[in-house]
């Protein structure tokens, strides 16, 4: 298997040619940046190179994309050219190759408005029967990338596969208010309860993906680690999540008190991803449980591929709130 790969020199495309590599499988890695995993320097919104690199690719993994944290830097039209654009040539360049499946690495963002619940209301409970309500520019050219494919899958018979991925960068959290509130890694070993996933995770979906993408045709699966919570408790999460972590993973106040650790006390939204796990036969490894049980052996709350690819940054400069130049 030949695979193009977009965005190689970033976190997740960096670890998708990784892990190819070492499976034996040739990855073409392609991004605006060099790097050491990326062969083909360009841009996804130049058609000729995208054609160009496209050549003798059997799978596409596209991973390229402007971010959330660019919305305070890049224009609007920026998005629409990378974002949308950019997926389309990918797309007709992949129908013209012939390409047995095309995966698209979207996000749980597309979702926007959807996750946030009136005060007094339950925590969403997040499948992919919600539906998206995206909030700025980033979602909306996301979920219009998601249905382009969608269209290619169904008008052109390109197996496509999306995959709305939760949080798996390792910087700082984007939120002042939370990296005031809480150590980085505690912030980070919260969210893994509701809405944070692996980076081994992550590009083990995407394989399982490329995998399933001629026999599905069109999918969109939410991957995001696995909660420890059921339906039932969507209620008291809101203003009490302590009590319900508590008789969920009850080990984890021990190893909290031990590093002064504080959980969240309200959560807003959960992802879930039972489709992701009984369609495709995704075993994610790392949840909340799985955290806990590295604190009490005093291991690192990151996986050994997210340590070793770290953080890329978004960025070339430094901004007055660290990583990020507005909340």
């Amino acid at each position: 298997m030949t695979v193009l790969v977009t965005g190689s020199s970033g976190h997740l495309g960096e670890a998708l040619v990784r892990t190819l590599e070492t499976q034996g499988h040739e990855a073409i890695g392609i991004d605006i940046l060099p790097g050491a995993f990326t062969r083909h320097v360009g841009s996804i919104t130049d058609r000729a190179f995208v054609r160009r690199c496209m050549a003798g690719a059997t799978a596409v993994l596209h991973a390229a994309t402007l971010h959330k944290p660019h919305v305070a830097t890049h224009g609007r039209q920026e998005f629409v050219d990378v974002n949308i654009a950019g997926t389309l040539n990918l797309l007709e360049e992949a129908t013209a190759a012939g390409v047995a499946a095309f995966v698209y690495t979207s996000t749980t963002s597309v979702f926007g408005d959807a996750l946030v619940p009136p005060p007094g209301q339950p925590a969403a409970w997040v499948t992919e029967d919600v539906v998206p309500a995206p909030k700025n520019i980033y979602g909306v050219t996301k979920a219009a990338a998601e249905d382009l494919c969608q269209l290619f899958a169904r008008n052109h018979a390109l197996p496509a596969i999306v995959l709305r991925t939760s949080r798996f960068f390792p910087e700082e959290d984007d939120n002042r208010a939370v990296r005031a509130a809480y150590a980085d890694d505690n912030a980070k070993a919260n969210e893994f309860l509701y809405r944070r996933v692996d980076i081994e995770d992550v590009v083990s979906a995407h394989l399982l993906a490329l995998r399933h993408a001629p026999g599905r045709r069109f999918a969109r699966y939410i991957i995001s680690a696995t909660t420890p919570f059921a339906r039932d408790d969507v209620a008291e999460l809101r203003g009490h999540a302590p009590r319900v972590v508590r008789r969920c993973v009850p080990d984890y106040e021990a190893e909290y008190a031990r590093r002064g650790w504080t959980m969240i006390a309200d959560i807003d939204r959960v992802y879930v991803n039972e489709k992701a796990r009984t369609e495709l036969g995704w075993q994610p490894r790392h949840d909340f449980r799985a955290i806990v049980a590295r604190l009490k052996a005093s291991q690192d709350v990151l996986s050994p591929l997210a340590r070793a690819i770290g953080a890329k940054g978004y960025h070339d400069r430094v901004f007055s709130e660290g990583p990020y130049p507005v909340e």
